[in-house]
């Protein structure tokens, strides 16, 4: 079943996920804020990724670079200047897009990332595309948008001292590539990730967390001598799969779409899409480009150092190759909660809705529920060990019913009702979320009973 982007963001507003953000003053242009369960959410995807492609990789180290970087890097790598957005307005009801965009609203299987702005204008006129507000056909002139923030450092502001807040996480690691090389002794093949905060100031962000101006990446280049024989193209987009597969995300809602030479970035040799089917249209979730040698070729050429891998076993200098997987974090996080969204029907006379969340990323793995007030006391100190170990919630307000459906609701996988008989019997019902199946536990051997599942 196909459920409405709205419906699912009003689930997540409610629930304490996702707030507007400043909604208190009317709220910024598609600017949110996560809530007590978003946050959790979106620590264990964070959490997941950097196990999987940082902490349990034999290859790759992690980073934190700064957002704030010298404005040489952005003309080296080429954001200053070829960093921008088509733009047009319509001339009668004034609304503002993205010429792009306008095209492939109106045909869909379309693809014009490369095409000049003749080429746009062009077509525009030639297919006489109407504006999606007003339905006129007339537009001013496309002109480029720059993406990149400006702000400024110091105490005057003027030309010197514009500073840009970066638009991607991939340049800290490429001019800290010879720090970590030689402070780890690293050899060739290895990879940096990090984690880290961009800006891009798009002139038409939509589609909730999809798209916005303030975001998150997770991102890793890894670096490799481009005449080794192994494909490390293909050795990259299986372990995106493998972390797609661990987080739950069903392989009937996602494809993988090569870019065809028309739309590869100017730094791409090659790149694959793995795009997610929305309700709103199908989107790019995750990207994966060979990058070929073009970052630290143009960051040597621009800064004057020598970028070269020194192979010690040929005495050889290689500039290496880059093969980078990037993600959105919010891309990714209304991926997995779209996904797990569920309506289902109880009975004849009820519904329940239920996000059915892997336990790696759910908020809270458990919900510790006391049968009545008089158990309060025994069940909380459960609550406190199983917290030790797990990430819990404890929840007492309301009938049994109510409280599954309210855990149901918000993901967690297990309930654990402790009840009249577990003070003699030393024993806790555990309920299945996704089941709804319930069994007797003792608490003895609870840990050990979550850790299996």
């Amino acid at each position: 079943m196909q459920y409405t982007l709205k419906e699912v963001v009003n689930h997540l507003k409610t629930q304490g996920f996702v707030f507007q953000g400043s909604e208190i003053y009317g709220g910024l242009a598609n600017s949110w804020d996560f809530g007590p369960l978003g946050i959790e959410l979106e620590r264990n995807l964070k959490n997941l990724w950097w196990q999987h492609f940082i902490a349990k990789s034999k290859y790759n180290v992690g980073l934190d670079s700064s957002i704030l970087m010298n404005n040489n890097v952005w003309k080296a790598s080429g954001h200053l200047g070829n960093f921008a957005d088509p733009l047009l307005d319509c001339k009668k009801c004034k609304m503002r897009m993205r010429a792009d965009k306008l095209i492939e609203d109106n045909y869909p299987k379309l693809n014009c990332g490369g095409w000049s702005n003749e080429q746009l204008s062009a077509f525009i006129t030639e297919k006489n595309i109407s504006c999606p507000n007003c339905g006129a056909h007339d537009f001013t002139d496309i002109r480029q948008f720059e993406l990149m923030f400006k702000t400024n450092q110091g105490v005057i502001e003027d030309e010197k001292s514009v500073v840009y807040l970066r638009p991607e996480t991939a340049q800290g690691i490429f001019v800290n590539f010879k720090n970590v090389q030689r402070s780890l002794r690293k050899k060739l093949p290895f990879g940096i990730g990090q984690i880290g905060k961009s800006f891009r100031n798009e002139i038409t962000p939509e589609n909730f967390i999809f798209r916005t101006r303030e975001f998150e990446q997770m991102e890793l280049e890894f670096f490799y001598d481009s005449k080794e024989k192994i494909d490390w193209f293909e050795y990259w987009v299986q372990e995106v799969t493998k972390f797609l597969t661990l987080i739950n995300l069903k392989a009937e809602n996602y494809l993988f779409r090569e870019h065809d030479a028309s739309e590869l970035a100017h730094y791409a040799k090659r790149t694959i899409d793995i795009e997610y089917k929305f309700p709103f249209g199908t989107g790019e979730l995750w990207g994966i480009a060979d990058r070929g040698d073009y970052d630290l070729r143009r960051h040597s050429e621009v800064s004057k150092q020598d970028l070269t891998y020194l192979n010690q076993e040929t005495n050889e200098k290689i500039l290496p190759h880059v093969i980078e997987p990037s993600v959105g974090v919010g891309r990714l996080m209304l991926a997995v909660l779209y996904d797990a969204y569920h309506i289902e029907k109880v009975s004849d006379n009820e519904t329940r809705v239920v996000l059915k969340l892997s336990p790696l990323l759910a908020p809270y793995q458990i919900a510790v529920i006391p049968l009545s007030k008089q158990l309060n006391k025994a069940a909380y100190q459960l609550y406190e060990e199983l917290l030790m170990r797990f990430q819990c919630i404890y929840d007492k307000t309301g009938n049994i019913g109510k409280r599954y459906r309210r855990q149901d609701a918000i993901g967690t996988p297990f309930c654990v009702t402790f009840d009249f008989e577990s003070a003699t019997d030393q024993k806790v019902t555990v309920r299945n979320r996704d089941t709804m199946q319930q069994e007797r536990v003792a608490i003895a051997n609870l840990e050990n009973y979550f850790i299996a599942v």
